[in-house]
């Protein structure tokens, strides 16, 4: 009896430990319990070693400007200031001033101004400098200049009776592929194979009608997403964790099938044992754990439903200033740097 009480303890603890578990009504173990001496019998004094050898990056899927990877063996701390460096803190270049020299269109002067700064431009922030504060006219190595001219006038050639405006007008959609780039300074010699532009084509930034036009000079400069959201290089950056779903007793037969609807598709597959239908976890990733199976007084009991404490799921959806797999690399950079620095002011400040 002792030894079944040692290791039924032994299990709880390490479920304390290691997991996130998610009953019905709430979540239990959702603080961090890792440091020393909070259970016996375990050494949880920070190893570097060890450390290392249980952290590990593995990268799930990568398609053009989204990525998913796993890190493995980190403090939600640690996760959560990756998450918010990327988006607050990898810098990018965006419209910061806007020089209206006409604008007859309907869209007020602020609000095209506004339009303009939230367009992402594809430009290697790294190229350039911040510009200093109180500088008025930008330079070559912190300021990028780009032009949108365009007026719209009537189609000669479109029939009477149209009343389609792609027929009647030209020049009548305003979209972001009709900013130009205006080289300053000797940019032309420091980038002979710059295509700086828009990330997309395709964004509309204003409806014009005959007569009217838009005739503005634009400086984009280097800044971060603390600053204001238009220099954030990330649409989304987040973690989840691993979810872990364990069967606690064989579940067959409509019970099964009543299981597998309970969660999202493909996490439980049902297989044919001996002319018997017998439910298994598949792959417990692609839950998104909505508890469905707490509605259903024969399931709950036989489920138990949590998350891996040290596995995050980061996915990073980029703007398209820069790829992902980039933005991480930065982003790293950027929390060594803080690491640096937060270790110098611990030399420089005397010890009393």
């Amino acid at each position: 009896l002792a030894a079944a009480a040692a290791m039924a303890a032994k299990r709880c603890t390490e479920e304390m430990r290691d997991r996130v578990v998610l009953g019905e009504f709430g979540v239990r173990n959702v603080h961090t319990t890792d440091f020393p001496g909070n259970y016996s019998g375990y050494d949880d004094a920070w190893d570097q070693r060890r450390f290392e050898e249980a952290f590990r990056v593995d990268v799930i899927r990568e398609e053009g400007d989204a990525l998913e990877f796993d890190m493995v063996g980190i403090d939600a701390a640690i996760a959560n200031a990756f998450r918010r460096i990327l988006l607050a803190e990898v810098p990018t270049m965006a419209v910061e001033k806007v020089f209206v020299y006409n604008n007859t269109s309907i869209v007020q002067d602020e609000i095209l101004a506004h339009r303009l700064g939230l367009i992402p431009i594809r430009a290697d922030p790294r190229l350039f400098e911040y510009r200093n504060q109180g500088d008025e006219e930008g330079t070559e190595i912190d300021t990028l200049q780009f032009q949108l001219k365009i007026k719209c006038s009537r189609n000669p050639q479109a029939a009477k009776e149209s009343s389609d405006p792609n027929e009647l007008y030209f020049n009548h959609k305003v979209y972001s592929k009709h900013m130009t780039w205006v080289p300053l300074g000797n940019q032309t010699d420091l980038f002979p194979d710059a295509d700086f532009r828009p990330v997309h084509d395709d964004i509309l930034i204003a409806l014009l009608r005959p007569g009217q036009e838009i005739d503005v000079l634009m400086h984009c400069v280097k800044g971060i997403g603390k600053d204001h959201a238009k220099f954030s290089p990330v649409a989304t950056a987040s973690y989840r964790l691993l979810p872990d779903i364990t069967l606690l007793q064989p579940i067959e037969d409509e019970a099964a099938e009543k299981l597998q609807k309970c969660f999202s598709p493909g996490v439980i597959e049902i297989q044919n044992i001996k002319g018997k239908k017998v439910a298994r976890v598949a792959n417990a990733r692609l839950d998104t754990f909505s508890r469905e199976v707490f509605r259903h007084e024969s399931l709950k009991n036989l489920v138990r439903l949590a998350r891996v404490r040290n596995h995050y799921i980061f996915s990073v959806e980029s703007t398209g200033i820069l790829p992902p797999d980039v933005l991480v690399s930065e982003a790293i950079k950027i929390l060594m740097g803080k690491c640096q620095r937060f270790l110098n002011e611990l030399d420089s400040v005397p010890m009393e």
